[in-house]
């Protein structure tokens, strides 16, 4: 299997990211979602990183969408059984969506992975450790 490009994301994809979130939720407004100093989300929790950073295209309950691009269902998502799938998309991107492994650390990409895979629908209990996800990440360069 060929390994996904790596992609570094530019100041004007962050700024698309952080427009397409929209109002901030009471969730959001109780934490800042995003550092642009330091580029990087400051949101610990899965649920208040989902609802700043994924649900500007999966939308707010994981139903997906469809319009300039597809932004594929989360909700009782089957794919989501393995926990390694989904931290991978996260970590690593695929398609148009990118890579979140500068942007998060371990534990928050495990919380928000978790949250999706017991959320819209998912039920699968096996949490994603923070220590899978840093044996996931690829050495920098």
């Amino acid at each position: 299997m060929a390994a996904l490009p790596r992609h570094r994301p530019t100041p004007a994809l962050l700024a698309l990211l952080l427009a397409l979130c929209g109002q901030p939720t009471s969730v959001c407004a109780a934490q800042p979602a995003f550092s642009r100093s330091e580029n990087h989300f400051d949101a610990r929790d899965g649920e208040t990183l989902y609802r700043s950073v994924c649900q500007g295209c999966h939308m707010p309950q994981g139903q997906g969408a469809v319009g300039a691009g597809t932004y594929p269902e989360l909700a009782a998502d089957p794919r989501l059984a393995a926990a390694a799938y989904p931290a991978m998309l996260v970590l690593n991107g695929s398609g148009a969506m990118p890579g979140f492994a500068a942007m998060m650390d371990d534990e928050q990409v495990a919380n928000v992975v978790n949250y999706l895979r017991t959320h819209f629908g998912n039920a699968y209990a096996d949490a994603i450790s923070t220590e899978q996800v840093r044996q996931m990440r690829k050495p920098q360069h």
